[in-house]
């Protein structure tokens, strides 16, 4: 009982796909997610602020922590406190911010109306262009 052996063909070699360019910087955001999912954003923050700013965010995070501990050493859950409480600080800010700004709206408001009035024109050259002005934070 002989069996016929044959050896598989070699796989054709194919060109590996060209590598697709960052379209919309996905890439970019998609790093920036992974790096702050670490922490990352936060632990550049933090070493950035000084002791008593530290015992600030400390003190609205509810926390008694050393100030000069590293980020990375506190538990997840202090690490969620102190985000939660630089997003209150910050919103606070902003609401600051507008009261004595005189609630005036963004600038960049009049450039999406243009922007919105081109799409309804069906002008995408002109909605591009307002667009690319937002995105550049020129207003």
């Amino acid at each position: 009982m002989s069996a016929d052996i044959r050896p598989f063909p070699a796989p054709a070699r194919s060109s590996a796909e060209p590598v697709q360019q960052d379209r919309g910087e996905w890439g970019a955001l998609r790093a920036e997610l992974h790096s702050r999912c670490a922490d990352e954003d936060l632990a550049a923050l933090w070493a950035d602020l000084a002791i008593g700013e530290r015992r600030t965010l400390l003190a609205s995070a509810r926390m008694s922590a050393d100030p000069r501990v590293a980020i990375h050493d506190l538990p997840k859950s202090a690490r969620d406190a102190l985000r939660a409480a630089i997003e209150r600080m910050s919103q606070y800010a902003g609401r600051l911010r507008g009261h004595l700004a005189g609630n005036r709206p963004h600038p960049s408001r009049e450039l999406a109306g243009h922007a919105r009035q081109a799409l309804a024109e069906g002008n995408t050259e002109a909605a591009l262009h307002w667009l690319a002005i937002i995105e550049r934070g020129v207003a």
